[in-house]
C-alpha cells in the first residue's frame, strides 16, 4: 500500500481576500475527497480555509508553524509541527508536499513558489502570481 500524495496549500494569511479565502476553502475541500493530506502553514486566512475545507471534507490536516508553539495553530490543523524557523519553515512546506496550490498570497508564497520550481514540483496558482 502507497502512501497518500500531500498537496501544499500555500497563499496569504491576515492579507487574504475574502476571495482567497473561499478559494482557498474549496480546494482543501477537493484535497480531502482526492484521498490526500493537506500541509499548510497552520495559521490564518488561505491556510486557516483550507484546512476548514479538508476537514469539512473528511481529510487529515499538517500545519508547519512558523512558531516555536504548537497551540499557535489554527482549529483545523490535525498536526501542528511547532517549527520556531519563522518564514525559513516555507522550505518545509515546500518539501514536504507533492505538488503546491498557491491561493493569493504576496512575497512569502512567490518565494514559497519559487523553491516549489527550483525543486521541480508541480505548482497551481490560482488568483496569485503571476498576475
Amino acid at each position: 500500500m502507497g502512501r497518500k500524495p500531500i498537496i501544499g496549500v500555500i497563499g496569504g494569511g491576515s492579507t487574504a481576500s475574502r476571495e482567497g479565502v473561499a478559494l482557498a476553502e474549496e480546494v482543501g475541500f477537493l484535497i480531502a475527497r482526492a484521498d490526500a493530506i493537506l500541509v499548510c502553514g497552520g495559521l490564518n486566512g488561505v491556510m486557516e480555509a483550507s484546512a476548514r475545507g479538508a476537514k469539512r471534507g473528511g481529510g487529515f490536516t499538517v500545519g508547519i508553524l512558523p512558531t516555536g508553539n504548537k497551540a499557535d495553530a489554527n482549529g483545523y490543523i490535525d498536526l501542528p509541527i511547532a517549527t520556531a524557523m519563522s518564514t525559513a519553515r516555507n522550505l518545509v512546506i515546500v518539501r514536504t508536499a507533492d505538488a503546491i496550490v498557491a491561493v493569493n498570497g504576496s512575497y512569502g508564497t512567490l518565494s514559497e513558489m519559487a523553491h516549489a520550481f527550483d525543486l521541480g514540483k508541480t505548482v497551481f496558482a490560482l488568483r496569485t502570481w503571476p498576475e
